[in-house]
């Protein structure tokens, strides 16, 4: 699936328009991914901002977003990053953003171990 076309010119709204707006291939993988993130946080709120689609618990938890070649997630902690290295070996990633492609499968226990992480890192702070 390498080379799939994810266009946003002017920018949806929304992230029901965001989801809408990829094609049908991508829309079933990114939404995979969307259902990881809603099992392991299933009270975290979804919002549209910085045109992606992020989770909320306690601030931003994570986000996640679809490319031409790969799609993301933002786990927006350079800390996790950095104590989740190891198992992150196998994909390409910046500081804080975990980079995935259409052709692997979905790493499903890794994300909601993540996501579980950055939501006690959330509360760990709100905390203080």
């Amino acid at each position: 699936m390498t080379g799939t076309k994810v266009r946003m010119s002017k920018g949806p709204g929304s992230v029901e328009e965001y989801l809408a707006a990829l094609p049908v291939m991508v829309q079933e993988i990114v939404g995979n991914l969307r259902g990881v993130i809603r099992s392991a946080a299933p009270d975290s709120q979804e919002i549209f901002r910085y045109r992606i689609p992020i989770f909320e618990h306690h601030g931003h938890l994570v986000g996640y977003a679809a490319y031409q070649d790969h799609y993301s997630l933002h786990l927006m902690s350079p800390g996790l990053m950095k104590e989740f290295e190891e198992e992150l070996e196998p994909y390409d990633r910046t500081t804080a953003t975990i980079h995935f492609s259409y052709d692997d499968p979905l790493p499903r226990d890794l994300i909601h171990r993540l996501v579980k992480a950055r939501m006690a890192e959330n509360e760990a702070r709100e905390k203080k």
